[in-house]
C-alpha cells in the first residue's frame, strides 16, 4: 500500500463537532454508576451465594460487552461529523468572476485616529470584509503615498492576500506624500486582462492628493483599460484630525513650521474620480461600513469573465469509513442485549423456582 500516512495529508473538515464527544463520557459514566448501584442495591436483600445467580460472570460480560459497543458506535459517529478528509486529489474548477485591484493609501496621514484605531488600519479590515465575500474573483494590491508600488499581483489565493496586507505600513513606501493620480495609472496597468470590461478598482483614502491629476488618470483607466473606480473614503469630513508621526497612539505629532498638521476627508475629489470612471463612491468618514453591502451592492456588479479553469487541491470525505463500522457495531449490540435479555429471562425462572 505504499508509505504510512503523513498527519499533514488529515484535513479537519469541522473540529468544532468534536465537543459533542462529551456525550460519549457522560454515557459511561452513567453506565458504570448503574452497574454499581444495582449490585449494591441487591446486596441489601440477597446473599452472597444468591447474587452470584441474579448477577452471573456471563450476564456482566454481556452487559460490558454492550456498553463498549454502543460508546465505540457513538464514537465513530463522532468522528463522521467531524467530516475527516485524507488523499489529496486535484480537480479542475472553472473560475468565473471579476479582477478586483484594491488601490490603499498608505501616505502618514492615514495614521489619523479620528478612525479606530486609525484609517489605515481601518482601510485594512474593509479590504479583508470585502475579499471574505469574493468566490472566484481574482484580487490585487496597490499601495502609494508619494510613490506607488504594485504590493501584491493579482490572484485568488485569498489567506496569503490578507497576510501580505497586514504587513503593509507607511515604511513599505520610501517617499511621503499622496499622488492620487499616479496611483491609479500604475493600479490601472496592473490587471491581467486588457481587453475584457471586467475590472474594478477599489480606492481606498482620505482623499488628499499633491496635484497628480487624479481625474484624469480616472477617465484614461475607464476609456483605456476599462476600469471602474469605487472610492472610498475615510476621515472625519469637517474636522479631521492630526497625523501622529508613527504609528504608536498617544505618541508625537506632525508639525509644520510650528503649527500642528491636520488631515481631514477630501470627498469632492474621491467622488469626481469615481463618476468619472463609471463607478461609485462610498463616504465612509468616521463610521462603520458594511462591506458585504458595498460587494454584492456595487463592486459585484462590474460584469464578470470567465478565466482560465483552475486547478484546486481537495481532500476526500472519509465519512463512511466511520459510518459502516458505526453501524456494524450498533447491530452487535442489538443482538447482545436480546440474548441478555434470554438470559436474564431464564435466571429469574431459576431463580422464581429456588
Amino acid at each position: 500500500m505504499g508509505s504510512a500516512m503523513n498527519p499533514k495529508d488529515i484535513q479537519i473538515g469541522n473540529a468544532g463537532n468534536l465537543h459533542w464527544m462529551w456525550i460519549v463520557l457522560v454515557i459511561l459514566a452513567l453506565a458504570v454508576f448503574s452497574m454499581a448501584w444495582q449490585r449494591r442495591a441487591a446486596l441489601r436483600f440477597a446473599t452472597t451465594d444468591m447474587l452470584a445467580r441474579i448477577f452471573p460472570p456471563q450476564n456482566i460480560y454481556r452487559i460490558a460487552a454492550s456498553v463498549f459497543l454502543v460508546l465505540a458506535a457513538m464514537s465513530l459517529l463522532v468522528l463522521c461529523i467531524v467530516d475527516v478528509r485524507w488523499g489529496k486529489v486535484q480537480r479542475e474548477v472553472p473560475q468565473n468572476g471579476i479582477e478586483v485591484m484594491f488601490v490603499l493609501d498608505v501616505s502618514r496621514s492615514m495614521l489619523a485616529e479620528d478612525v479606530t484605531p486609525n484609517r489605515l488600519e481601518r482601510a485594512k479590515q474593509m479590504i479583508k470584509d470585502t475579499v471574505d465575500e469574493m468566490a472566484g474573483d481574482r484580487v490585487g494590491l496597490t499601495i502609494f503615498a508619494g510613490e506607488t508600488r504594485q504590493q501584491i499581483p493579482l490572484t485568488n489565493h485569498y489567506d496569503d492576500f490578507k497576510q501580505s496586507l497586514d504587513e503593509v505600513s507607511p515604511s513599505s513606501l520610501n517617499r511621503g506624500g499622496s499622488r492620487l493620480g499616479d496611483a491609479i495609472t500604475v493600479a490601472s496597468k496592473g490587471f491581467l486582462e486588457i481587453t475584457n470590461d471586467h475590472k474594478a478598482m477599489v480606492l481606498l483614502t482620505d482623499g488628499e492628493d499633491q496635484e497628480s491629476k487624479p481625474l484624469e488618470a480616472a477617465r484614461l483607466a475607464k476609456e483605456d483599460n476599462g476600469v471602474r473606480i469605487f472610492t472610498i473614503g475615510l476621515g472625519d469630513l469637517e474636522t479631521g484630525a492630526r497625523v501622529p508621526v508613527e504609528s504608536v497612539r498617544g505618541g508625537d505629532y506632525l508639525s509644520h513650521s510650528g503649527k500642528p498638521v491636520w488631515s481631514k476627508l477630501d470627498g469632492e475629489t474621491l467622488e469626481k474620480i469615481a463618476t468619472e470612471s463609471g463607478g461609485a463612491y462610498i463616504p465612509a468618514g468616521t463610521k462603520q461600513v458594511n462591506m458585504a453591502d458595498v460587494y454584492h451592492g456595487y463592486i459585484a456588479r462590474v460584469e464578470q469573465t470567465e478565466f482560465e479553469t483552475a486547478k484546486v487541491d481537495s481532500y476526500e470525505a472519509r465519512f463512511q469509513w466511520f459510518l459502516a463500522p458505526a453501524l456494524i457495531l450498533l447491530l452487535l449490540e442489538v443482538l447482545i442485549s436480546g440474548s441478555q435479555r434470554k438470559a436474564a429471562a431464564v435466571a429469574n425462572g431459576e431463580v422464581a423456582a429456588g
